[in-house]
């Protein structure tokens, strides 16, 4: 009797979410609507679509990161040249210098910042709409014990991540702004090495979040999903052999459930990838743009022998490569566990 219990109890947690749920992932917010492809049916063609797409809307961005360059270049060039001819006064000129290589940098640098942050957020926004539903499909499908595993896992680091993000990571890489262009202007030990401390601080602090997310949902979901094809697996043979004449029959239709649960699950997660990869590409792409056009601009003021604005430019870009990689990781991480729910279990 209390196998029979639990037989019936397992056949209608399968058969419930399955009839009652449609599996589909939310739609993708208004800011990734343009790079989405109209079929989502092909990761690879409709990835294809979203670099593309991207692709096509990075001249503004590449204008905007030129415009700033040519200023910096051509305020090395004046510095430069005002330095030979002022005698006592160099220390003044690359003074002047470098204050206005940290007006021309901190707008462009504020508004990078800006849209890195509100990328995290919404990716985050996204993400929270999306693992309900592939949670959902993932128990349907007869992995409980991997699903939650997930669901707890994804949901705790990205919530650790928005908000590190946004009350620490952010507020860290202005004081480091500050503190480069004050070094610049008057350079000291004591604040080389809190630059210093601060970027290894940030990025020590991304990666370690990015390795115990990983880690956990290796260690773990390897032990839940096994415990879920065990117990599949179980039942499967439980059907067979309990249910006289049409336990067969019943065993191989309750996989054909389970297979449809998987392959709405797919679909699903299939559309969230490209939605998710659709929100970051965009604002990456600007963010990258000016990251490498700084370094490039960093290179050719050295050259000039404008080092303290090299440095300068060096230290923006640095910071750029900071907000770079908080908007990769938070992606990366439900990049991860949305093909962590797609893998399902072994039936």
């Amino acid at each position: 009797m209390r196998k029979l219990m639990i037989l019936l109890s397992v056949i209608l947690l399968l058969a419930v979410p399955v009839g009652a749920m449609d599996f589909t992932a939310p739609d993708a917010p208004q800011s990734a609507q343009k790079y989405m492809p109209d079929s989502t049916d092909n990761f690879a063609d409709g990835l294809l679509f979203v670099i593309r797409s991207a692709m096509k809307t990075v001249q503004p961005s590449l204008v905007e990161a030129s415009t700033v360059c040519i200023s910096l270049i051509a305020a090395s060039l004046l510095v430069g040249l005002m330095s030979e001819v002022s005698g006592n006064a160099k220390n003044a000129v690359v003074l002047v210098g470098t204050v206005t290589a940290g007006v021309l940098l901190l707008r462009p640098a504020n508004s990078l910042i800006r849209l890195g942050t509100d990328t995290v957020q919404q990716i985050s926004q996204y993400g929270k709409l999306l693992l309900p539903v592939m949670t959902g499909a993932l128990a349907a499908q007869g992995a409980t014990a991997k699903s939650g595993v997930l669901y707890a896992a994804t949901a705790f680091f990205d919530a650790v991540l928005s908000i590190g993000v946004s009350e620490l990571l952010v507020p860290l890489v202005y004081i480091f702004l500050c503190i480069a262009i004050v070094y610049n202007l008057f350079p000291r030990a004591l604040l080389r090495e809190m630059r210093k401390f601060l970027i290894w601080l940030v990025t020590w602090g991304l990666k370690t979040i990015l390795y115990l997310f990983t880690g956990y949902i290796t260690i773990t979901g390897v032990i839940a999903g096994t415990t879920d094809a065990t117990m599949l697996k179980a039942t499967k043979l439980t059907i067979s052999g309990m249910v006289p004449v049409v336990g067969n029959i019943l065993s191989d239709a309750s996989e054909a459930v389970l297979v449809s649960a998987g392959l709405m699950k797919n679909a699903a997660g299939i559309y969230g990838l490209l939605a998710v990869i659709a929100l970051w590409i965009g604002p990456s792409l600007q963010i990258g743009i000016q990251y490498l056009m700084l370094k490039l601009t960093a290179g050719i003021c050295e050259m000039l022998g404008s080092k303290q604005m090299s440095e300068l430019m060096k230290d923006f870009s640095t910071a750029m490569g900071v907000v770079l990689a908080m908007t990769g990781t938070v992606c990366v991480i439900f990049l991860i566990s949305t093909i962590s729910f797609m893998k399902g279990v072994s039936w």
